[in-house]
């Protein structure tokens, strides 16, 4: 097998290994058009369409020409399950109301029996770590359902550095709602495996930085491996996305510094429409830009392919299982010349109609 390469000038994986390559997609443009175009470079594609509603009912419907190209090119069709717009409330009722709760998993059974997917993964985010025993019991109770009916079972959790919230009141807030929840090792031991989505260290709540720093990655990856999670059960979190910090203002929030994910191609926009050229950060392996804007300035952190490579090569180094990647159509297109195995799997049969 080739060893990872780009063309010259971009990092090299230390070995060549066979990686299990998780894309992300949402239903239309951009990522049902990049995925009809490189299925062949994909083990398992998730389209984020499917959500949980209060009363634990599941709504949402897969793309058709996402299952018949994933069914043709041997990718396993593994959609997400959210709680839409990573509403508290309602995931809190969920885990503590009885009936909501039992409906929720006959629900995600139900999807397995009558879909034709190969799995299901959780992307349930933003639940107080008050709930967190209640989050892991939720999931070995739907574990075992959705196992019976022949599906894997996944989830995407929010990566932390440790289980120190942090000295300010914005750590505090993020670890209690957003990074604290997850038991990891309870969560891999039940789970098939974990998605650690290493990206988001800083969003559009932050100041500028790195979608994903690598030390940061890096760090977030070591943690969780000292729990005990098997690298066998992580795929690490790459970002396919880039982002873009600007000021705004709005009567409702008046005047504030945003963040905004933008794909590539519209990174390379705003470089040749200000006349910047992104800077290659040697520490956080990502390029990034700043440039002024009648008198303010504005950020980019760029994730080219050389800054995919350089994060990819975590994935072999620490021999996980591969990688998960948000979102399939804003990635750097360079990324599609890394030449490395990737893990085809046996999908499952169509369920009837």
């Amino acid at each position: 097998m080739a060893a990872l390469c780009l063309a010259a000038g971009l990092p090299r994986a230390v070995r060549a290994q066979p990686l299990e390559a998780l894309w992300y997609t949402r239903n239309g443009a951009p990522s049902t058009p990049a995925f009809l175009a490189h299925a062949d470079r994909i083990s398992i594609v998730s389209p984020q369409v499917f959500a949980f509603d209060s009363m634990g009912a599941i709504h949402g419907a897969l793309d058709a020409q996402v299952v018949a190209a994933a069914r043709a090119q041997r990718v396993q069709l593994v959609p997400l399950v959210m709680n839409p717009g990573f509403d508290q409330a309602l995931m809190h009722r969920l885990l503590t109301v009885d009936a909501p709760r039992r409906r929720a998993i006959r629900s995600l059974a139900a999807l397995c029996r009558d879909l034709p997917i190969d799995g299901i993964q959780f992307d349930v985010e933003n639940v107080h770590i008050a709930d967190k025993d209640r989050f892991t019991a939720f999931v070995r109770e739907a574990v075992d359902s959705i196992h019976r009916a022949g599906c894997t079972v996944s989830a995407a959790v929010v990566p932390r550095t440790s289980d120190e919230p942090g000295p300010t009141p914005y750590h505090k807030w993020i670890y209690d709602n957003w990074r604290g929840v997850y038991d990891y090792k309870a969560l891999a031991d039940t789970l098939d495996f974990l998605s650690y989505m290493t990206y988001a260290q800083h969003t559009g709540g932050s100041p500028p930085g790195p979608v994903g720093g690598y030390p940061w990655i890096k760090a977030s990856l070591e943690y969780v491996l000292s729990l005990g999670v098997p690298p066998h059960k992580i795929s690490l979190g790459l970002p396919g996305y880039s982002d873009h910090w600007f000021p705004t203002w709005s009567a409702q929030g008046g005047a504030r510094m945003t963040g905004s994910d933008i794909g590539y191609a519209d990174g390379l926009r705003l470089l040749a429409q200000h006349k910047s050229t992104a800077v290659w950060d040697r520490v956080q392996k990502t390029p990034y830009a700043m440039w002024e804007n009648a008198g303010v300035f504005e950020h980019l952190w760029l994730e080219d392919a050389r800054a995919f490579a350089a994060k990819l090569e975590l994935v072999t180094t620490y021999k996980l299982r591969g990688y998960s990647v948000w979102l399939l159509g804003l990635e750097d297109p360079k990324v599609w010349r890394l030449k490395h195995p990737v893990v085809k799997r046996a999908v499952r049969s169509t369920p009837p109609s």
